[in-house]
């Protein structure tokens, strides 16, 4: 029984040589235990308890003894980032000299200090003797950059929470506007704007919306500490346009890079815009005043005139090469876009062009703004789509198919997104549920 109990006191023993000396609580609370079997031992076992406190207690009073470190008291001072602020006059503000300022910037990572924006908070942690012992910058509620000093120099540490993510659910019915409808089902302003993107390759949200149209939107809201924080993205919905309905979610492939799909793993991204303006700008300000969108409408017989407040933004339609970019007495200021051997573009009455000739564009790039230059009657945007050298309508020509999903995404694919959409499903089927039952008991 003695060399059983040497061998406990051994293990134990050496489990406490591993105990951080800051670590009193958990040593004090081990300790408390093994006291209590000590002083209340069965008598048969005396001997090999009074064996047992010399073997632990004692060289455990010893190592504690040995923790003399107290806990650094340090005084905590935050500091908001103001416009046109950089680190030193932060400093001053919170009464730390150049010194300080030195000495953190010149330690690695310091130099991102440098740039500091506007509403982030430095918060200062000085010691009883006047020394910075840490900087928190904290860039959002969920990210936060830590500065220790260590060994005369400041280390950085990032320190990233998650939020709780919870799905929302809106869905409305069109009167007036996306815009207006969105608003009226409590989507923000970013969901509104991303709903409009996800389906602006599909619907001409200018001239194609009509009353009774209706939308489905599943979604992330993401809190932190109970608080909500900025709204997520969308993760699936659907879009119902003249009786046809559209659905796409959210799937992010092994490279980390999220795109919207329809349910069979087709890209809802396309090679053109339906409408290459700002769709949101439009819906959200110029459109409250018209209750009719489609009254605003002016087909003219080469393309298709929207009217929309001066300096809306306009997109190039599609990835292509500027063919011309200039002004004239007729089409003011113009931007023509070549795409591929088959396909070109072009947008007139610009207020200003951002593009020259020769120069490459991406989809949905900047290429200038609504104006009401050369012949014009009022501001608007004539925009051309011409196919094989043939003007066709824009809102209605077929437009190459969409990519499917990879071959290797397949699988991830499906098992990633049908949750979504049974979800949504889901909750349409309760909307309509709740609908039918209000409608008999209103019969009734």
């Amino acid at each position: 029984m003695t060399k059983k109990i040497n061998q406990i006191a051994t293990c134990i023993v050496q489990v406490f040589e591993e105990i951080p000396k800051r670590s009193l609580f958990l040593a004090l609370g081990l300790v408390t235990i093994i006291l209590t079997l000590l002083f209340f031992p069965n008598k048969s076992e005396d001997h090999q308890s009074k064996l047992l406190a010399e073997k632990i207690v004692v060289p455990i009073a010893f190592r504690l003894s040995e923790s003399t470190d107290p806990i650094e008291s340090l005084s905590w001072h935050s500091e908001k980032v103001r416009n046109g602020d950089n680190l030193s006059m932060i400093f001053q503000r919170a009464n730390l000299d150049a010194k300080n300022v030195y000495k953190l910037t010149s330690s690695p990572d310091g130099d991102t200090l440098k740039n500091l924006y506007p509403g982030e908070t430095l918060r200062f942690a000085v010691n009883t003797e006047g020394v910075l012992k840490q900087v928190h910058r904290i860039k959002s509620k969920l990210e936060t950059h830590v500065f220790s000093l260590s060994e005369k120099k400041y280390a950085m540490e990032i320190r990233l929470r998650k939020p709780e993510i919870i799905t929302g659910y809106r869905e409305g019915v069109i009167q007036d506007s996306l815009y207006l409808a969105g608003k009226k089902a409590n989507l923000p302003d970013k969901l509104i704007m991303e709903l409009a993107n996800i389906f602006g390759w599909d619907i001409d949200f200018v001239f194609d919306i009509r009353p009774g149209d209706s939308f489905s939107v599943l979604f992330e809201d993401r809190f932190i500490d109970g608080e909500k924080l900025l709204e997520g993205n969308i993760i699936a919905a659907s879009f119902t346009n003249r009786k046809k309905t559209y659905r796409a979610v959210r799937y992010t492939n092994k490279s980390g890079q999220s795109s919207y799909f329809t349910p069979e793993g087709l890209s809802m991204r396309k090679a053109f815009l339906r409408t290459p303006l700002d769709i949101f700008r439009i819906s959200s300000g110029f459109n409250l005043r018209r209750k009719h969108p489609i009254h605003k409408k002016i087909k003219a017989h080469r393309g298709v005139d929207y009217a929309a407040p001066k300096g809306t933004p306009v997109y190039a339609a599609g990835a292509g090469k500027v063919v011309d970019s200039g002004y004239n007495k007729y089409n003011g200021n113009f931007v023509f876009i070549q795409h591929g051997q088959t396909y070109t573009t072009k947008y007139l009455h610009l207020e200003n062009r951002e593009v020259r000739k020769g120069q490459s564009v991406k989809q949905r790039q900047l290429i200038g703004s609504v104006g009401s230059t050369g012949y014009s009657t009022g501001n608007h945007l004539h925009y051309e789509f011409l196919v094989n050298g043939v003007h066709r309508n824009p809102r209605t020509v077929e437009l190459p198919q969409a990519k499917p999903i990879s071959e290797d995404e397949k699988t991830n694919f499906k098992q990633a997104t049908k949750p979504m959409l049974a979800q949504l499903a889901e909750y349409q089927t309760k909307t309509q549920l709740a609908s039918m039952q209000i409608d008999h008991t209103n019969a009734l």
